[in-house]
């Protein structure tokens, strides 16, 4: 076992996780073990308690607990990546220069792991090396069954940039969904309060964010204002739109939830959208039923943010994925129908 440490943040380290920025100091300490000395009072910042997720400044002191030697429990061999997988994540790059780097996240591939999953963007992250000496950090998450622009960053201080820029908003995100039914007015916003009601599983599965009108935020524990703009670009009579939506707020399933809330849920979510119901014109129920897939019809369309490191602006549009491509042919329309920005007039 090693003694207590007191180990000052260096410059080029600031502003990451605790956790991170410890497992890079000492990567035979698992996750589980840095929670645990959080949770005691035993790993502090600047003498004050902390948790995991805790952001570093450069310049603060960190007491780290005596921790055991690197070979007295050796962490577990991170998989290797296969030459199918490295190959698969490859093709996905559709943007790089020597600080940033975007995919086309396939869906059902989760950005990171979690129960049950063992492969996943951040697993396969060192087939994107592309000849740097470190793998592509993770700057912000889709959904698991959400697919479109996942932006990395290549470098630390790329990492920092883009980590500030979603923090405080500044980046446009546009997405575009298959959604049931017609939202009217055409072109609007979605203001409410959202909360997490939780799973009836072991581990919580399940769990799912409940819409509360905002006059009840105040008065309802554990909910965040959340505010979404759409633009319904284009309908199949009454039964199914092509909807883009830009999230002004970052809430978990925003998108998925303020959809439902209105009404008309995205096709192919059954935990928002009436369990696989049909939709029958009514607008309610994810599924259209005939040849449209019953995948999620929800896709990160387009990245707006200004380059961290040049202040250059930077746009990233993402293709569809196969299943709403395939939608989008059934349904009789194309890509390049869509507004450059479906919300101009709003802003």
């Amino acid at each position: 076992m090693s003694g207590v440490q007191m180990i000052t943040v260096e410059p080029g380290d600031g502003d990451q996780r605790l956790d991170r920025w410890l497992r890079r100091l000492f990567p035979h300490v698992s996750q589980g073990r840095i929670e645990k000395m959080c949770r005691k009072g035993e790993l502090r910042v600047d003498g004050g308690r902390v948790k995991g997720s805790t952001r570093l400044l450069a310049g603060q002191v960190v007491r780290v607990p005596p921790l055991p030697d690197p070979d007295h429990k050796p962490a577990p061999a991170r998989p290797r990546v296969t030459d199918a997988d490295a190959k698969m994540i490859q093709s996905c790059v559709i943007y790089r220069d020597d600080h940033v780097l975007a995919l086309n996240k396939p869906h059902g591939l989760p950005v990171q792991g979690g129960s049950g999953q063992a492969r996943h963007v951040d697993g396969l992250a060192e087939a994107l090396r592309f000849g740097y000496d470190e793998s592509p950090r993770l700057v912000h998450r889709l959904d698991k069954d959400t697919s479109g622009v996942l932006l990395m960053a290549r470098t630390r201080e790329a990492a920092k940039g883009l980590t500030a820029a979603f923090r405080h908003r500044n980046t446009r995100k546009i997405y575009w969904a298959l959604v049931a039914g017609v939202p009217t007015p055409y072109l609007g916003e979605i203001k409410t309060g959202l909360v997490k009601a939780p799973g009836h599983g072991k581990q919580g599965e399940g769990e799912k964010m409940i819409a509360v009108h905002l006059n009840e935020i105040d008065s309802t524990p554990g909910a965040k204002r959340a505010h979404t703009l759409y633009a319904t670009l284009y309908r199949v009579a009454g039964r199914a739109s092509w909807v883009a939506m830009e999230p002004v707020t970052g809430r978990t399933h925003q998108l998925r939830a303020h959809m439902a809330a209105i009404g008309h849920p995205i096709i192919g979510d059954g935990k928002y959208g009436g369990s696989g119901q049909e939709n029958l014109g009514d607008g309610w129920g994810a599924q259209l039923g005939g040849v449209i897939s019953k995948k999620l019809h929800l896709h990160a369309r387009t990245a707006s943010f200004k380059h961290p490191m040049t202040g250059k602006q930077i746009t990233i549009n993402a293709p569809l994925p196969p299943h709403m491509k395939d939608s989008w042919d059934t349904l009789g329309w194309t890509e390049d129908l869509a507004a450059e920005d479906p919300f101009e007039e709003l802003q």
